[in-house]
């Protein structure tokens, strides 16, 4: 099963990812974890990638598509994949299309989880974090019994930079702008269907499980 999982920030995307890889014994695949297993292991491309991080600059797609096309072709790979955070852009799309084909490769499905904006800045502004052990809450969905004080260890929460409203809202309208138009070009190709992101974690699953048996 190889697949492809798009979805904006807090959409759901690392959970279900989750749940797939557990259900067909495949690989989730992250961009920031392969480029910087690639940046440690040395390899060709990782050094490029170096490179760059090094002077401060954006890791060209050629870089990155070619460290993508080295994890593709480890052993874990052999079964399927689940692709998570790549590809980002429609140029980076075409690339891996034309990858896939000179390793003979075809994607099974691209699944796009579909959450509203006022839906995950709610979700993203409410997460809170122990400074001390580093457990995680939710405001509205998770709260620690007492408010700002960790269960755990009673350490303070607090709430992540990245998690601030200015700062989501920067991220998901970065998100419209350069990763949603996928959709459209996964749609003709025939391979995107969209899952309503709104529903429970089960009720998204099943979802998910659905537009897979059908693809």
């Amino acid at each position: 099963m190889k697949l492809i999982l798009l979805g904006p920030p807090g959409a759901g995307k690392g959970t279900q990812a989750k749940m797939l890889t557990d259900r067909f014994s495949i690989p989730q695949i992250s961009t920031g974890d392969i480029l910087r297993a690639a940046v440690k292991a040395g390899t060709e491309m990782g050094l490029q990638a170096k490179a760059c991080m090094d002077a401060g600059a954006l890791v060209p797609d050629a870089v990155v598509v070619g460290i993508v096309r080295d994890r593709l072709q480890e052993k874990d790979c052999q079964a399927g994949f689940i692709l998570d955070g790549f590809p980002r852009t429609v140029p980076q799309a075409e690339a891996l299309t034309a990858t896939l084909a000179e390793l003979g490769k075809n994607l099974d499905a691209v699944l796009s989880l579909e959450v509203d904006v006022e839906a995950l800045v709610e979700r993203l502004t409410g997460r809170r974090t122990c400074r001390d052990c580093g457990r995680g809450y939710h405001v509205k969905f998770d709260p620690p019994q007492q408010a700002g004080i960790c269960d755990a260890c009673a350490g303070e929460l607090m709430q992540r930079d990245d998690d601030q409203e200015a700062t989501i809202r920067k991220r998901l309208e970065v998100y419209r702008e350069q990763t949603l138009p996928l959709a459209g070009y996964y749609q003709e190709l025939g391979l995107l269907t969209r899952v309503d992101g709104m529903q429970e974690i089960g009720s998204v699953q099943q979802q998910l499980l659905a537009a897979l048996q059908a693809a």
